[in-house]
């Protein structure tokens, strides 16, 4: 069966747990909106099925199955974690992994209320994360490099998201990010996609980060660029500060790596608001606003 023909449904889902793992297959599946590479489902209360979909291959989730229980005994937000494989078969020739439920909203469809509490919570997750990574952890063909190296991607999101009278600023922020020195440092472990819905929230803050699929080692700028992607106007300053670690040189680069991805969240709103395969409405509002508080929350 080509891969285009599979259609991912709650009896398939129930008839693949009915045969690797038949403990669980009573439990109530329902699914859940969103998704690219993996389509997810909730399975009772407290577990995920991830099913692999639109990704070409299995590395991704075997990277998640590989790293994220070694990760997250010292992460102080839940993360998903594996705690059954599922292995291709006849009836579904892709992996799929049980994993734990983290339960909260994403930020992509609310807010964060309490700011100063949530620049703390991702700042203490970011510190317990950004250790030095082992020479075998992953690395990133698309991601994780100095920002001089995306300036190509740069600039087709800028000009396929037409700012108007504001692009020349955003062009300075990023131009301020590939003349900062390189990071020096050891590769350090990264979740690499920080972005409103890879994050849930619960009563007004951060109570969770989900989707380690694109994690890699390497510089940490790519995941502090959450300070603005994230975070409410006013708060990214708070956060370097209980973050502590990072130079000058990494928050330039971080806050062009924001407004980098806060223009391709503007895309992807514009390709949804377009009904084009692989939009996604409630990003444009989000990388609108992250937008903002990059030309707002300068630091510098």
């Amino acid at each position: 069966m080509a891969d285009s023909e599979i259609e991912i449904t709650a009896d398939l889902v129930r008839g693949l747990l009915q045969e690797q793992h038949p403990d669980l297959a009573g439990l109530a599946i329902r699914e859940v909106a969103g998704g690219w590479g993996n389509q997810m489902w909730r399975l009772g209360d407290e577990l995920a099925v991830r099913m692999q979909r639109m990704a070409p291959t299995p590395e991704l989730q075997l990277k998640e199955r590989r790293w994220l229980p070694v990760l997250a005994p010292r992460l102080p937000l839940p993360v998903p974690t594996p705690v059954r494989i599922g292995e291709p078969s006849a009836r579904f020739p892709k992996h799929w992994t049980v994993m734990t439920w983290v339960p909260g909203e994403p930020l992509d469809h609310t807010s964060i209320s309490r700011g100063d509490h949530a620049a703390d919570t991702l700042a203490g997750f970011l510190r317990a994360l950004h250790v030095d990574a082992p020479a075998e952890a992953p690395a990133s063909s698309d991601r994780g490099g100095h920002p001089k190296e995306c300036t190509d991607g740069f600039e087709k999101f800028l000009q396929a998201v037409d700012p108007g009278n504001i692009a020349a600023d955003i062009r300075a922020v990023w131009d301020d990010a590939v003349a900062a020195p390189e990071w020096e440092g050891p590769p350090v472990w990264l979740h690499g996609d920080l972005h409103p819905a890879n994050v849930v929230v619960s009563d007004g803050t951060l109570s969770g980060v989900i989707d380690f699929d694109a994690m890699f080692a390497g510089d940490p700028a790519w995941d502090l660029a959450a300070a603005w992607v994230l975070l409410p106007s006013g708060t990214a300053s708070r956060f370097f500060d209980v973050y502590a670690h990072a130079d000058e040189a990494t928050i330039r680069r971080a806050r062009g790596l924001a407004a980098m991805k806060s223009l391709f969240l503007m895309l992807m709103g514009q390709n949804g608001d377009r009904g084009l395969p692989g939009g996604k409405p409630t990003w444009g509002p989000a990388g609108r606003a992250a937008l903002d508080r990059v030309l707002t929350d300068g630091l510098m």
